[in-house]
């Protein structure tokens, strides 16, 4: 790897480390707005939760800069599945990252891994170097790589200031113990997130058992269609029901930036 390739803006990793931060996973502009409205820290932005998250729209990041406060980081995927793109795709991904710098995004999130299952390096130096002076952070395509110790070395040695993760697990409170582990290693040259199945009944034990200081949840809510009319013999997607759709919630991310805060 280019020794030069150390930073992706003039501070060090170390400088983003924050304690007692609630990032929500939104998945719009009004999310975005409720998380605000909850005392989250940052959200980042995406579309299609059930997928992981995925680019949002120009207009869904244009609007979240433009009306609120909060730090606004979207992610750059640009399909669900997984995270090995074709030349097309990161194509794709490289002018979302200029479309962000154009909105003078507070970050961007990223995960870019190669067939083997190691992170990306060429490709995330590539991403890095075009988002300056945006930070830069990994999301759980970490999870999805072959050896998490040096993925996490990897990561630091290319600038990237956070890490979410669930420990590898299908939850982070069930990655508990090697979330705990990767926070060892770091040592606050980077930022663990831990992510995944976070609420308000297990963040606690998650606080006390990882040593983590930030957090990433959803906080979400199913909100049901106002439709009056509903014809329920055909679907134009995949979801159970087509007459809800998912948003956070003020009043979660409220009580989880509560238990966060005592930190």
């Amino acid at each position: 790897m280019n020794s030069d390739i150390n930073s992706c803006d003039s501070k060090s990793p170390s400088d983003h480390l924050t304690i007692g931060v609630l990032e929500v996973c939104a998945n719009s502009y009004e999310s975005a707005l409720a998380a605000q409205n909850g005392g989250a820290k940052r959200v980042e932005l995406c579309d299609n939760l059930a997928e992981g998250g995925t680019t949002p729209s120009y207009g869904q990041i244009a609007l979240s800069k433009k009306n609120l406060s909060i730090e606004i980081w979207p992610i750059i995927r640009p399909r669900g599945g997984d995270f090995l793109y074709s030349d097309t795709e990161f194509e794709l991904m490289k002018e979302d990252v200029k479309i962000c710098k154009s909105l003078n995004c507070d970050g961007i999130v990223i995960g870019i891994l190669k067939a083997n299952g190691n992170v990306d390096l060429e490709r995330c130096a590539e991403i890095i170097e075009i988002a300056k002076p945006m930070p830069v952070a990994f999301h759980r395509a970490f999870d999805m790589s072959n050896d998490q110790e040096k993925a996490l070395e990897d990561l630091i040695a290319l600038g990237m200031v956070r890490i979410l993760s669930s420990g590898g697990a299908p939850s982070a409170i069930h990655g508990a113990e090697k979330l705990a582990k990767l926070i060892k290693q770091a040592n606050s040259r980077i930022s663990i997130m831990p992510g995944a199945g976070i609420n308000k009944s297990n963040i606690q034990e998650l606080i006390v058992n990882t040593g983590a200081t930030e957090f990433h949840a959803s906080a979400k809510v199913f909100v049901s269609s106002k439709m009056e009319f509903r014809n329920n013999e055909t679907k134009m997607g995949s979801i159970e029901d087509e007459y809800q759709y998912e948003l956070t919630s003020t009043e979660k991310v409220k009580e989880l930036v509560e238990i966060i805060g005592k930190i």
